[in-house]
């Protein structure tokens, strides 16, 4: 159960590699990105699981519904006007 300690370090580097894909202009990275995060609120709650740390699952459990309206924001672009809802 060691290894679950080093869980914060690919945690860590999803979260910035996602964020950085986030702010893309193009949509197709923009959705990666959303992915990504996704897979990082996973791995910092296994990691929070391991070290009973309630506040970071709490934390990665709102992320997550944040990254998944980011998702479907990203998908539903309005092609008529070109905004997003």
């Amino acid at each position: 159960m060691e290894w679950l300690g080093w869980l914060q370090w690919p945690a860590f580097l999803a979260s910035v590699v996602s964020a950085w894909l986030v702010a893309s202009n193009d949509q197709g990275r923009r959705n990666i990105g959303f992915w990504i995060f996704l897979l990082s609120n996973g791995l910092w709650t296994a990691w929070g699981v391991f070290t009973q740390a309630w506040a970071l699952i709490a934390l990665q459990l709102c992320l997550a519904v944040m990254n998944v309206r980011g998702l479907r924001k990203t998908g539903d672009s309005d092609e008529d006007t070109g905004r997003r809802r």
